[in-house]
């Protein structure tokens, strides 16, 4: 193995274990340490990063970015070892993600979804696609967690679900309403009656007793959209992460027309959602007019009252 590949390596291997998944980074970087290799560099320069990056030339200036990215972080990690590392500027092939403006599910949409999910023809499926909209309208759970939870996971007892090592490698204990656990027993009757020797002990089964893919599961929330009949919010599309926002906006509405202090109950929403900083949450307040609103209206008062 040449230096800057064990170098690659060692830099994936220390920031997986600060909890980053680095999946993409995992393939791009040996790609771009063969290319550098290829043309008899022995360490990072911006003029061979940004020729990597931008292939193949048909691509998007999106990914071209994203390529880039990848290399930065490598070369800043390079470059604490060899001073003659080049890190590419940060003003090179600019491109800002923009956030995908989120679905604003009402009420009525997440009764409308879970009905849709009584209509399907197998009854565990029902069942399940019915009870995972209803966990993750008043949880927030990702959708990929909900997915991984085992039967252990459900604290029956003291009405706490668990999501071990989730994004982030962190893992973190849900409370659940009495309403909640009650509908998630009502659903563990079921399935166990309907699917008595399952393959896996995944809390929420397929019809063949295995754990439900995420891509399964998106396929079949789009369904449920069609059979709902959720119009078009302009060009927002109902998405399954969006169940997640929803909780968030709901939480957060609920703390401003109370009259908490936002800000200080922040950190326990972000610690709830299983977000790494609470400025990941904040992104809901921009996200939601009401919202807007809201905390407009709360600087307004408290200016008021300092003036």
């Amino acid at each position: 193995m040449s230096a800057l590949s064990q170098a690659a390596e060692d830099y994936l291997t220390v920031h997986r274990t600060l909890g980053h998944k680095l999946k993409e980074h995992g393939r791009l970087l040996p790609n771009f340490v063969a290319y550098l290799e290829a043309r008899g560099a022995s360490r990072v320069t911006t003029e061979l990063a940004v020729a990597w990056a931008t292939q193949p030339a048909t691509s998007t200036p999106v990914w071209w970015a994203q390529r880039l990215t990848v290399v930065r972080g490598l070369a800043r990690h390079l470059q604490a070892i060899d001073p003659d590392t080049e890190v590419p500027p940060s003003w090179l092939l600019p491109y800002r993600c923009r956030r995908v403006a989120p679905y604003l599910y009402s009420d009525a949409d997440i009764v409308g979804l879970m009905t849709a999910a009584r209509s399907l023809r197998s009854p565990q499926r029902a069942a399940t696609y019915e009870t995972l909209v209803g966990l993750l309208g008043v949880t927030g759970m990702r959708a990929s967690e909900a997915i991984r939870l085992d039967n252990d996971d459900v604290d029956w007892e003291e009405g706490i679900l668990t999501v071990w090592t989730s994004k982030f490698q962190k893992s973190r204990a849900i409370p659940l309403h009495p309403t909640t656990l009650g509908s998630l027993a009502r659903y563990a009757r079921l399935r166990d009656e309907l699917c008595p020797h399952p393959k896996v002990p995944s809390f929420f089964l397929s019809t063949t007793g295995t754990r439900i893919h995420i891509s399964v599961l998106d396929r079949a929330f789009h369904d449920l959209v069609q059979r709902a009949g959720l119009e078009q919010q302009g060009k927002r599309q109902a998405r399954l992460h969006d169940l997640r926002h929803r909780f968030a906006v709901r939480t957060l509405l609920d703390w401003y027309r109370a009259g908490v202090d936002v800000d200080a109950h922040m950190p326990l929403l972000s610690t709830f959602l299983g977000h790494s900083h609470p400025r990941d949450t904040y992104w809901y307040v921009s996200a939601v007019p009401e919202l807007l609103f809201l905390a407009a209206e709360r600087l307004e008062r408290a200016e008021q009252e300092q003036s």
